[in-house]
């Protein structure tokens, strides 16, 4: 199969799913502002309360992977197994989770910066929003390097890492929901998919 059928193939079929990003990207915010209303003063419920945000995102990559090209099929189904990795250790040993958490969220939002930036630079010429990943990407990097200097020190601290990621998730999610709308009604007029 040639690269470019391929390619159609899998943006008709995300297309026809738009509505799957905007569900989840709802649900992503509506965690998010929990996470943010909470009162977790202990470190089990930060540990658990990581280990169900990351594995949450680890199955959303997974959920995705069908809407992907082999070459993205790739790197979301890695970047989902490092998130539930990370969540099953979190809730197997919280306590342990807590002392080396900074380490692991600093990966995370790193991963996920570097990640953001690629897809917006790589998305410029279809996305008129791209630039908006392009900011998530670059604060995601910055997180990541504060949460690794200074991330022991407070619980309130990891508790907002937390809440952010849920939130550029969210965000993330809803942007391509409605991207992938728009290339449904061009698909439904005979626009090309490759320009």
């Amino acid at each position: 199969m040639n690269f470019a059928l391929e390619t159609r193939e899998a943006v008709e079929d995300a297309a026809g799913k738009w509505w799957l990003f905007l569900l989840g990207g709802i649900a992503w915010l509506v965690f998010a502002l929990i996470v943010f209303q909470g009162d977790y003063r202990t470190v089990y419920a930060v540990s658990i309360l990581f280990g169900i945000v990351a594995i949450a995102a680890g199955v959303t990559e997974f959920a995705s992977l069908p809407l992907w090209t082999t070459g993205w099929k790739i790197v979301h189904g890695i970047l989902g197994a490092l998130y539930v990795v990370a969540g099953v250790w979190a809730l197997v040993h919280p306590h342990n989770a807590f002392a080396t958490l900074a380490a692991l969220m600093g990966l995370f939002l790193l991963i996920k910066g570097i990640y953001d930036i690629m897809v917006s630079f790589i998305a410029k010429e279809q996305l008129e929003i791209w630039w908006l990943q392009l900011v998530i990407g670059i604060l995601e990097i910055l997180l990541a390097f504060w949460v690794s200097g200074s991330f022991r020190r407070s619980v309130i601290l990891l508790v907002a890492y937390v809440g952010v990621i849920a939130l550029s998730r969210g965000i993330t999610d809803i942007f391509v929901a409605f991207k992938l709308r728009g290339l449904k009604k061009d698909l439904a007029a005979g626009a090309p998919v490759l320009q």
